[in-house]
């Protein structure tokens, strides 16, 4: 896949079959000032694989690269607006769930997703260690009440769904896969999509599993970093690759390629984690890139006679 976005349509273009706009893909998460996950993410990668993000803020985060310092949470009714508001207008083909702060906004989100219930419904639980633990009590049981049994693809890191899906497991093996698909199932997922399973040799692998079988996986080699917003990445693409007709097996693996291409090009803009480039494709090739003797040709903004930032009050 090329990951190139798709070139605009022009009314010559137009049939009564072909679509002549981006797919809509609607995500609710929270904004991130840092750029590293939440609805920033989102939108790069919806726009990046070649849909048209519908993006519906929960809340905001003060944060950085390294780690979540608060999160301020938008109330119910202001997310349920935003989202019945743009639902009406535009052609929304695939809803995404990220985090979105409160029990009362999973309950919110979930009554809007069974007005919709045509609309395929993308999960995806984030580690929430950072959060106070009666807030992540109260969130993942609402989350397992209401929200699962409306979810197409439940996507988590494995350690993330083991604590939360199978708090009691007493094997001496580490649940597969397919253990953590069937957990999913009684709350009535059809499909979980588990990442960063641990193998030997350093690599991880990341499977798309329903309680009877693997439908799809992927193995990669452990990155030498620590990333931020690499869960929100791939599950974006997953809903966006979806939206844009592909089928789940092909969506899945098309996404997980995705991201080890993101993160192959991550980039380290401040003092904490890596960033996945979810815009790698757009990035020069390096036989583009200009020379040292080149640089002096290089466009400059010496005496274009910005002001300088000195307001005096």
């Amino acid at each position: 896949m090329s990951f190139q976005p798709t070139p605009p349509s022009t009314d010559d273009d137009r049939s009564d079959d072909v679509p002549t706009h981006p797919a809509c893909v609607m995500v609710f998460n929270a904004c991130d000032p840092s750029g590293a996950g939440g609805l920033t993410a989102d939108i790069a990668t919806i726009a990046s694989v070649g849909g048209h993000p519908v993006a519906i803020a929960t809340g905001a985060y003060a944060r950085d690269t390294a780690r979540i310092y608060e999160h301020f949470c938008l109330d119910d009714e202001a997310v349920t607006e935003q989202a019945r508001t743009v639902l009406e207008d535009l052609p929304v083909q695939v809803i995404k769930v990220g985090f979105v702060g409160s029990a009362e906004n999973i309950s919110a989100i979930a009554e809007l997703s069974n007005d919709y219930s045509e609309l395929p419904l993308i999960s995806y639980m984030p580690d929430l260690s950072w959060w106070q633990e009666d807030q992540i009590d109260q969130y993942l049981d609402a989350f397992r009440e209401l929200l699962l049994p409306q979810t197409s693809v439940l996507v988590g890191n494995h350690s993330t769904l083991w604590r939360w899906l199978l708090p009691d497991w007493s094997s001496e093996r580490s649940p597969s896969a397919r253990d953590l698909a069937a957990a999913a199932a009684e709350m009535g997922v059809p499909y979980t999509l588990v990442t960063g399973i641990p193998l030997p040799d350093q690599q991880i692998e990341n499977v798309l599993a329903s309680p009877e079988t693997v439908l799809c996986h992927a193995r990669f080699e452990l990155f030498d970093a620590t990333f931020t917003g690499a869960g929100d990445t791939l599950t974006t693409a997953l809903a966006a690759l979806l939206a844009c007709g592909s089928d789940l097996a092909t969506a899945c693996t098309e996404a997980l390629d995705y991201l080890d291409r993101c993160l192959d090009a991550g980039f380290r803009p401040g003092m904490g984690h890596v960033i996945p480039d979810r815009m790698f494709w757009a990035e020069p090739e390096e036989a583009d890139n200009p020379s040292s003797d080149d640089k002096d040709d290089q466009p400059s903004l010496e005496g274009y006679g910005f002001p300088s930032h000195d307001t005096k009050h």
